[in-house]
């Protein structure tokens, strides 16, 4: 009720006055790289050295200090996707993960204000789950292909097509589609939503690859949709195969978003969570994460005894949030994510279900 209430709270001042009408509008700082700059962000780019030449550190130290000071000055919390690139990752992000940890973990802090450093679908989740806060994401194009691959028109049609069967779906979509779904899961806990269900038919959508890795660790019949991630689908067997032939001692690490033939050569596959811990408990002494391209440097920086092998298949969604859109929108509070009333507690109902699944 509490939630309920605060939602229409939020969306009756949303729907009257702008995000940079409640807030205000900030001046733009000087961006100059000043001794003093450079002096307060040196702790930083001992993070990132290795990733970011020093020629370019000094267009990076200016927006870098403004953000942190700014986003204190606004009481904002800024979250980071494992995906993001290492100046933003390791240095002004408060909150790091994968899409639904950063929604959850953005409940427990007391910011009124959440920059969402990720794609669409994650800053709609984030709004769901945090529905009186007021969440903003510098680019509002950061979309998805696996998230547009399905509508919720398109889950209503699933539903008369194959009634009574249940629908999962992952966390990865727009909040139009949760809303009209029975349950989300994540690639951590798809095979545990999709077996808590007592029919031995299920609907796991939107991620064809990830319902095929499902479908081969249960023993209900799953049913997909052709959605894939543009980033994991590139990933094929063959092409590892000669990562192994070049180097036998690499180990292949990939995500459930890749072909089930991908994860029959890899030593291991998991979510993203899953991907980070296995690398961190294991230390292999070269690895090759099949997955987005900068998580390998994200990572790299707690591990540099790890020889990162990369690809470096990267998302083209995911790099349009930049320094210089995460300072507009702190300073500006420009591109505020709303969610439709009519739908959004149907869209959190899923998400919630997911999260006390073990409860």
């Amino acid at each position: 009720m509490e939630d309920a209430n605060a939602l229409k709270a939020d969306t009756a001042r949303a729907s009257s006055r702008t995000a940079a009408e409640r807030f205000g509008v900030l001046e733009r700082p000087d961006l100059s790289y000043t001794p003093a700059v450079a002096k307060e962000t040196a702790h930083l780019y001992d993070k990132v050295r290795d990733f970011i030449p020093a020629i370019e550190w000094p267009v990076f130290a200016p927006y870098i200090h403004a953000i942190n000071r700014i986003k204190k000055e606004r009481g904002a919390v800024i979250l980071a996707h494992n995906y993001q690139t290492p100046e933003i990752f390791h240095c002004v992000a408060d909150i790091k993960g994968d899409s639904l940890q950063l929604a959850r973990d953005a409940t427990r802090v007391d910011a009124e204000i959440i920059v969402q450093c990720g794609v669409h679908f994650m800053a709609e989740t984030s709004k769901l789950l945090n529905p009186a806060k007021t969440v903003l994401i510098p680019d509002g194009r950061a979309g998805c292909s696996l998230s547009e691959s399905i509508t919720g028109a398109d889950v209503r049609l699933l539903r008369q097509r194959y009634p009574g069967v249940p629908v999962v779906t992952y966390v990865n979509t727009s909040a139009d589609v949760k809303a009209e779904t029975d349950i989300c899961c994540t690639s951590a806990n798809a095979v545990d939503v999709v077996n808590s269900f007592d029919s031995d038919t299920v609907l796991c959508i939107p991620d064809e690859y990830l319902a095929m890795n499902v479908a081969n660790q249960t023993t209900k019949k799953i049913l997909t949709w052709k959605g894939h991630c543009e980033v994991h689908e590139r990933f094929t067997a063959d092409e590892l195969l000669e990562y192994k032939r070049a180097d036998p001692r690499i180990e292949i690490v990939a995500h459930p978003e890749c072909h089930p033939s991908v994860l029959a050569v890899s030593d291991y596959a998991g979510s993203t969570k899953g991907m980070i811990d296995y690398v961190k408990t294991n230390r292999p002494a070269r690895v090759l994460l099949v997955t987005e391209c900068s998580m390998a440097s994200n990572i790299q920086v707690e591990l540099p005894d790890v020889d990162f092998v990369k690809p470096c298949n990267l998302c083209p969604h995911m790099k349009r949030i930049t320094l210089p859109k995460i300072l507009d929108s702190l300073l500006y509070m420009t591109e505020e994510v709303t969610v439709d009333p009519a739908i959004a507690g149907r869209a959190r109902l899923a998400v919630e279900r997911m999260i006390n699944l073990k409860n």
